[in-house]
């Protein structure tokens, strides 16, 4: 299963892309998920509700499951950094053309990294030979000897996607 990550600090505007690079993706007739990494601690269940009840009592893990969606919650035991590899055993990818990952930047998978210089961040793709092209809205201070795409042109980078990555 082609698994392609979408690499850069924080703030930089990833889930912006993909909101609009998946809309493409999919009018090209692909099936596309994705796994996306938070730092932050989440709550997709909520007070109120039975599985919430349910998942508070000791049940673990909680499937919700209805005629539109199912949603698995799993409490970790110990919290601790998830690793990709270990997330995608849990993933579902029947059916599915590609998988897009939003964050992991520091695990070793293809990626693209998203890069803004007037934010000040270092660039990623220089300690990362996974990172197989580089998304940026200026000229870096360093030229990695990659592909460089437009940020801010979403049907570049899906088409980067559909012909440099996946061959189509």
């Amino acid at each position: 299963m082609p698994l392609l990550g979408f690499a850069a600090h924080s703030g930089i505007g990833k889930t912006t892309l993909l909101k609009a690079v998946i809309p493409l993706l999919k009018a090209h007739g692909l099936q596309v998920g994705l796994i996306k990494h938070s730092h932050h601690d989440f709550e997709i269940d909520h007070p109120g509700k039975d599985s919430h009840a349910l998942r508070k009592a000791g049940a673990s893990p909680v499937m919700l499951s209805s005629p539109h969606r199912r949603a698995i919650i799993t409490e970790h035991p110990i919290p601790q950094e998830p690793s990709l590899s270990g997330e995608l055993a849990y993933f579902d990818s029947s059916g599915l053309d590609l998988i897009l990952v939003e964050g992991f930047k520091h695990e070793r998978f293809p990626k693209i990294e998203l890069h803004r210089p007037s934010l000040g961040k270092p660039l990623l793709c220089p300690d990362d030979p996974s990172v197989i092209a580089l998304a940026t809205d200026a000229e870096p201070a360093i030229a990695p000897a990659i592909p460089r795409l437009d940020i801010n042109n979403p049907g570049q980078i899906a088409r980067f996607i559909l012909e440099d990555f996946l061959g189509r």
